[in-house]
């Protein structure tokens, strides 16, 4: 009788690892299918960008605002703590964990603060975005910054959930998928941004 009942919960371990397991790779496809589809969206914005800029209205002097490239480093170092924040929960290191998740959070907020500055140096410079005295060139700019901040507020709302998860410790035995998730959005915004900055850049 033991022995067919330590078959049994053996089994039954067996399959709610296996279901587990299903969940993992599901929900982890889902991402991977949004980043893949919020990549393709980005793409065609970047390419209408590029077909406008043969326009005779097309401003060939705009230069990018100080602070994106403030925000860009502030995000690039955000890239690094949320990955050694996941690092440290993995471990067991909740203390550390905790607080390069907080970082992260922290930075996030000011880069989507440092974005509305640039926002500012641009309109100082004399470019507006919209009204009678803007341009393609700045509205074009102004709708995929937006959109990209809109992401950014995605990747802080995942970032609050998780830094409330692992406070209350659901973060233990290596089971971190929340984490790994929230972390894999943050890299995917952080590299966007990295691109549409060279873009804007190099595309005049």
């Amino acid at each position: 009788m033991d022995s067919q009942n330590n078959e049994e919960i053996k089994k039954q371990e067996e399959q709610a690892l296996f279901e587990e397991n299903q969940s993992r790779r599901a929900k982890k496809m889902m991402l991977w299918f949004g980043i893949i589809s919020l990549s393709m969206s980005f793409a065609g914005l970047t390419s209408a960008y590029v077909v406008s800029s043969e326009r005779k209205d097309w401003l060939t002097d705009f230069q990018i605002p100080q602070a994106f490239y403030i925000s860009l480093v502030a995000i690039l170092l955000s890239s690094v703590t949320v990955h050694f924040a996941k690092k440290a929960i993995l471990n067991g290191n909740n203390k550390n964990g905790m607080a390069l998740l907080v970082s992260t959070f922290i930075l996030g907020v000011g880069f989507v603060v440092l974005q509305f500055i640039g926002f500012s140096q641009i309109i100082e410079n004399g470019y507006y975005f919209t009204g009678s005295e803007s341009s393609i060139t700045t509205s074009f700019i102004y709708l995929v910054v937006l959109m990209h901040l809109a992401h950014i507020l995605v990747g802080l709302i995942c970032l609050l959930v998780v830094i409330y998860n692992h406070a209350k410790g659901k973060y233990i035995n290596g089971k971190i998928l929340g984490v790994e998730l929230a972390a894999t959005f943050w890299h995917f915004v952080d590299i966007l941004w990295i691109y549409l900055f060279l873009f804007f850049y190099f595309v005049r």
